[in-house]
């Protein structure tokens, strides 16, 4: 029971940061190439002083499930300036839902490091209301498989085979939405240039 219990997740963020109008995020998206390609590695790199990775692109999904293989290097490793943002958690991948924007309805990986490890989240918002748990922590270069499964009122995370059920209340059969790709941040830009390897199964 414990296992499923939800964690809020206490984020201190100004109205200004939290309000990102969606117009830009597809503006500032929609102008890249190279989106992940399933069966294939793709490179998504997070340049110094930035939060969103290149190799972005506004895509749409319906997804019963979402599964990938993501492995990190040591540019994973970062301070951050103030030390209250170090537990700040950085998005991996996922999707928005219910036909709406992620700030309302979402499914995601996050990832952070801390307490000298690298660990991944689940990371969700519903009803705008956001939501997470730590899933586990993963080695530096390894290969992770993780997946997130749409079930009605669940959503099923799953890292290297370990499930962890979060709440869903979306009204639609499967995610409506579209993709969400690595964003770093939190409220700091990214101290240094980050690189994040995923492949889409």
């Amino acid at each position: 029971m414990k296992k499923n219990l939800v964690i809020a997740c206490v984020a201190i963020l100004s109205l200004g940061s939290c309000k990102k109008k969606i117009d830009g995020v597809v503006e500032s998206i929609t102008n890249k190439s190279n989106q992940a390609t399933t069966g294939q590695f793709v490179q998504f790199t997070i340049p110094k002083g930035e939060q969103y990775s290149d190799k972005s692109t506004y895509t749409t999904v319906n997804y019963q499930q979402l599964s990938f293989i993501v492995k990190f290097d040591s540019s994973a490793i970062y301070q951050t300036v103030s030390p209250a943002n170090q537990t700040d958690i950085n998005k991996l991948f996922g999707f928005s839902d219910n036909k709406s924007q992620h700030h309302e309805y979402s499914a995601r990986f996050g990832w952070r490091w801390s307490n000298n490890a690298l660990r991944l989240f689940s990371y969700i918002y519903n009803k705008s209301v956001m939501s997470c748990l730590e899933l586990g922590t993963v080695a530096i270069g390894s290969e992770n498989t993780c997946s997130i499964k749409v079930n009605k009122a669940t959503y099923i995370f799953t890292l290297n085979g370990k499930e962890t059920t979060m709440p869903r209340t979306s009204t639609t059969a499967t995610a409506e939405g579209y993709k969400l790709f690595p964003y770093f941040g939190g409220d700091e830009m990214a101290p240094h240039t980050i690189s994040v390897w995923i492949k889409e199964l």
